[in-house]
């Protein structure tokens, strides 16, 4: 009996870890042209490297997965790039994520790096949408003390965005003295951006006197990471997060400090790199067009998720797009598929 009882409690051990994370189908191997630089992967400082960080969680996985998909799919030189993964050193499945990393893309290069969220816990205030108020939703402004210090360079990815052009070509712009680069709109109005708290305290609200009122998305970015230590952008960025966490100053999660900080001051980017805002708006996710121009990065931004929609049979037009580079499983198991892919 007892050795009965061992092996069901292992079985059923073993049946809880498989189904604690969703599982994904394996993507095909991309491989470098004989046109691509060599490199050596033990080097990080190699100059022909392409260096790209997304965050890992429960909820997002899906579109983590959809979204390294792509970037290799479009790569001109896929075995050249590097990611850089961060995830909750809370969340309790490190060594399954790195599995299912490992097991979806046994080729890729990349580095796992575990966010404290007590950095910013107590400096987050709650926002219009949950998903907003994740500790790693504000990890990005911590990837120069996570990436080690020979990467003098690095894109930030959202989890919910796909790459349909060659990711060197944003790779490769020039961001002279700026230390992020992103696409800019710069007919925004600020005033949708703070809340009266904000505006009605002169000292705050000089903080953006005589500066282009530049709106830049910061789930596409280029960063120069050894000027971003250089400024000590982090500590900036945390001054703001203490400002809100007294005044309420702003309603939208991590972007309002990069606003104060970096607004006017940002290498733009063409829009296309940036279609952004096709998850519609944060309360009700309505499907949304595309911006005129050209294409190189679809964004859904805002509530509505492909996955999400797709599995509800109530998908937007753009969705569609989305959906080849979708790896799930659809096998798996109908509790982990509501665990992991529900709005929060």
């Amino acid at each position: 009996m007892p050795l009965l009882f061992l092996l069901l409690l292992f079985l059923t051990a073993t049946a809880i870890s498989a189904g604690d994370l969703p599982g994904f189908r394996e993507a095909p191997a991309f491989r470098n042209g004989k046109e691509c630089p060599r490199i050596v992967r033990s080097s990080l400082d190699n100059p022909s490297m392409i260096h790209i960080a997304m965050t890992l969680d429960e909820t997002y996985l899906r579109g983590s997965v959809a979204g390294v998909f792509s970037v290799l799919q479009h790569a001109s030189c896929p075995e050249n790039i590097v990611f850089h993964f961060i995830a909750s050193r809370l969340y309790s499945h490190n060594n399954n994520l790195r599995h299912v990393i490992t097991s979806t893309f046994p080729y890729l290069s990349f580095h796992l790096y575990l966010f404290d969220s007590n950095l910013v816990k107590g400096k987050i205030s709650y926002s219009i949408r949950r998903a907003l108020d994740q500790p790693l939703n504000y990890a990005r402004i911590y990837l120069a003390d996570l990436v080690p210090s020979a990467v003098r360079r690095i894109i930030y990815f959202d989890s919910d965005l796909i790459v349909v052009d060659d990711v060197a070509k944003l790779w490769n712009i020039n961001l002279g003295k700026h230390v992020v680069g992103a696409p800019e709109y710069c007919h925004a109005n600020f005033s949708h951006y703070f809340t009266q708290e904000f505006w009605s305290r002169p000292v705050l609200a000089a903080s953006l006197k005589g500066r282009k009122a530049c709106y830049f998305n910061t789930g596409v970015m280029v960063i120069d990471i050894w000027k971003w230590r250089e400024g000590k952008f982090t500590q900036r960025l945390e001054y703001w997060m203490r400002i809100q966490k007294r005044y309420r100053i702003y309603e939208l999660g991590s972007l309002p400090p990069f606003l104060l900080v970096f607004a006017g001051d940002v290498e733009g980017v063409e829009h296309r790199w940036n279609q952004h805002g096709l998850g519609g708006d944060n309360l009700e996710g309505l499907c949304r067009n595309l911006h005129p121009g050209p294409v190189s990065l679809l964004h859904w931004s805002g509530k509505g998720k492909p996955w999400l929609r797709l599995d509800n049979n109530r998908p937007c037009p753009l969705d569609t797009l989305w959906s080849p580079y979708d790896l799930f499983l659809r096998h798996h198991s109908s509790n982990s598929n509501f665990n992991f892919f529900s709005d929060t």
